[in-house]
């Protein structure tokens, strides 16, 4: 959205590793500890303002901008309904196939399957609703923002994508966004460090 949108921002890491999501001085910012976080230092009445949880991040920078996040009732309904839909179904249950999948050490085959099978539904929940429109709530939105990076993460689930095709042709539009391109490599380089940092301990 800080990309599409042409904000300007700094990234500021946190370090799992090491705890610093707990540290008080992030909890001030995010109290439930996660990312992703933000501090607008120029908000309402020019006072800064600590804004977490994507959903929310992104419905107040919609408002700032007036971009990606319709005025209109009847179409900002609709792009609601959709962003919520994302942060509560496909993000968790995302979040939860993966880690069953690839990150837990004892593999626990119905939890695996469980959750595999809820986002194979709710990517055909997708794929049915964007077989007549390009986005999901009409036009490009937050929503659409919001649930591409689920989606990204296909192969993690062990999912062919190819089985989704009106899913697949939304993943390729939105990824081929000079925005979105810019996004999806902030980081990179840094993941690789920690990776090789992790295998020279090993």
């Amino acid at each position: 959205m800080l990309e599409e949108c042409d904000l300007p921002y700094d990234i500021k890491w946190v370090d799992l590793s090491k705890g610093e999501q707990h540290q008080p001085d992030f909890l001030k910012i995010s109290p439930n500890g996660r990312m992703p976080a933000m501090i607008d230092p120029e908000g309402p009445n020019g006072k800064p303002i600590a804004i977490f949880e994507s959903g929310a991040i992104l419905q107040y920078l919609g408002d700032k901008s007036g971009m990606f996040y319709p005025a209109e009732r009847r179409a900002r309904s609709e792009v609601e309904q959709w962003l919520y839909w994302q942060v509560g179904a496909l993000g968790p249950t995302g979040g939860q196939a993966a880690h069953f999948k690839n990150y837990k050490e004892d593999k626990i085959d119905y939890d695996i399957e469980r959750f595999t099978d809820e986002v194979i539904r709710q990517f055909g929940v997708m794929n049915e609703h964007l077989a007549n429109r390009d986005y999901l709530a009409g036009d490009y939105s937050i929503a659409d923002m919001a649930s591409w990076p689920w989606i990204r993460g296909y192969k993690a689930y062990d999912i062919d994508l190819t089985e989704f095709e009106h899913l697949r042709a939304w993943f390729k539009r939105v990824g081929a966004r000079p925005a979105v391109q810019r996004a999806a490599n902030i980081g990179k380089d840094e993941f690789k460090k920690i990776q090789q940092q992790a295998q020279a301990s090993i």
